[in-house]
């Protein structure tokens, strides 16, 4: 026998034993649907030191005949997390075989250096393994905990509602740890009181559950519930999303924002910071909110919706905002003093007023009517488009549209045509209608929204004798200057 009849001998022994083992009755249809032992696998424990942890999920072949699964870490090499699957090493494991109404286990190990930067780990650590059977997709997801801070209400929050109450007294976050909040948070029947230097970080994300899906990260007071921030001018609270990496800076609406529901009132916010969340704060329904030098920024909604309700403003600052900076509807009571809108991102109003509410967006089922008084005192409004004020009156008696704009730098201009509001200066008093080329921010591109050298606001603003330093706590001269910031 020759060199090439024993090599085709040889490779052909070798043919006949692998396809004899190969099986050919494995489940093939596109209507499998395998399981998981936990649609979720966190790891309980909150690392304070460097350390690993490492726990198991099954993966479960409801069908009478085996079936071939593929097994994938999501982020590969980029993750918190390795896998074994089957007893072969991930991230990525191929054609493993699970016998009919049978399991494989996937065992998963996370090392954590809580004293890392958050830049590098963030608080909550994620990651997802993917299942593919047949050409469909599986997920079951991975959590653990990356820093050591306060998870409120636990470490297993996504999705879901938790209260916080203390029997109409105080509660005070004045752990030097952050606090983490991490799905729903309701404060009822309780005063929550944030320290000077409180950093609060929000874990957002979309929720599945059988019928809806949404976004995660909400802090609710209700009606029993109130907030009392004491930030000061070199230490704010700062209230935000939980992803510190550079590349989360700007995003916006990584979690939802703050609610004050129906009738929740006395909520005081001093030198509070707000921003990267849906909305920054809203008010509905006789709820009540004090803000005093409050920045609310980088928002994918409104800085401030108000439905119905009470809002005062003091040396507030508001910018990069993606609709309006305040949606005021619904009628109300509203005052702001000293206040900032820098509104150049989209077509939207810096702040709109409304005295109704439709139930359905065409309001086809009717409206309903609520009285609107609006004051605005010293503000800036601020943007790109022709239009920074928004009026929308559904009442016939105009002493139920109640507004009032005094030494306020404003934009309007299709505003005052004869079919909208032409005597809106009748009640802008000592008003600037702003102009493209008119100098006002030092560099509002950036971000920045101190006061030009040869800003138009300069000096302009009226006395008030209640409100004496700026959002930085300088003090006002003689000759104020309009907006949160004097020059």
């Amino acid at each position: 026998m020759n060199k090439n009849t024993l090599s085709f001998s040889i490779l052909f022994l070798v043919l006949i034993a692998f396809f004899s083992c190969r099986r050919d009755d494995y489940y093939e249809g596109n209507d499998i649907n395998i399981t998981f032992s936990e649609d979720t696998l966190r790891f309980d424990t909150v690392f304070t030191t460097i350390g690993s942890a490492t726990r198991f999920i099954k993966i479960f072949n409801p069908k009478d005949q085996p079936i071939l699964v593929d097994v994938t870490l999501k982020n590969n090499s980029n993750s918190f997390f390795r896998i074994n699957a089957d007893g072969i090493k991930g991230p990525v494991v191929k054609n493993i075989e699970i016998n009919s109404k049978d399991s494989i286990y996937v065992f998963v190990e996370v090392t954590v250096d809580p004293d890392q930067p958050l830049s590098i780990s963030p608080f909550i650590l994620s990651d997802e393994i993917e299942v593919t059977a047949n050409g469909k997709i599986f997920v079951a997801y991975l959590e653990a905990w990356g820093q050591n801070a306060n998870y409120i209400p636990s470490t297993d929050g996504k999705g879901k509602g938790a209260l916080l109450s203390c029997n109409l007294g105080e509660r005070t976050w004045s752990d030097p740890k952050p606090y983490v909040i991490y799905g729903i948070l309701y404060i009822d029947s309780c005063t929550l009181i944030l320290p000077a230097g409180t950093k609060i970080y929000v874990h957002g994300g979309i929720v599945r559950d059988t019928n809806t899906i949404y976004n995660d990260g909400l802090i609710v007071f209700l009606e029993n519930g109130k907030l009392d921030a004491r930030g000061t001018y070199d230490n704010p609270v700062v209230i935000q999303g939980d992803r510190l990496e550079e590349e989360y800076r700007d995003v916006k609406s990584q979690w939802v924002g703050m609610l004050f529901w129906q009738q929740s009132k006395g909520n005081k916010l001093s030198h509070t910071t707000i921003k990267n969340s849906i909305i920054g704060i809203r008010a509905d329904s006789l709820a009540s909110v004090s803000l005093y030098g409050c920045q609310i920024f980088n928002t994918g909604g409104p800085a401030i919706i108000g439905r119905h309700a009470s809002i005062y403003g003091e040396n507030c600052l508001m910018y990069d905002n993606s609709t309006y900076g305040m949606q005021l509807t619904y009628g109300g009571n509203y005052s702001f003093n000293y206040c900032t809108v820098g509104n150049y991102e989209g077509q939207n109003e810096a702040v709109i007023l409304t005295d109704f509410y439709c139930s359905d967006p065409l309001c086809s089922e009717g409206i309903q009517i609520n009285r609107l008084n609006a004051s605005f005192t010293n503000c800036i409004f601020a943007g790109a488009d022709k239009d920074e004020i928004g009026l929308a009156q559904a009442s016939d008696n105009d002493n139920d549209f109640k507004y009032t704009f005094t030494n306020c730098a404003v934009r309007v201009d299709e505003l005052l045509d004869a079919k909208n509001n032409p005597d809106f200066f009748e009640h802008c008093i000592d008003c600037i209608n702003l102009k493209t080329n008119d100098k006002l921010f030092l560099k509002f591109r950036e971000n920045d929204y101190r006061l030009d050298t040869m800003s138009v606001v300069l000096g302009k603003a009226k006395v008030l004798s209640s409100v004496t330093l700026d959002i930085l706590g300088k003090m006002r001269k003689s000759m104020p200057d309009m907006g949160c910031y004097e020059f």
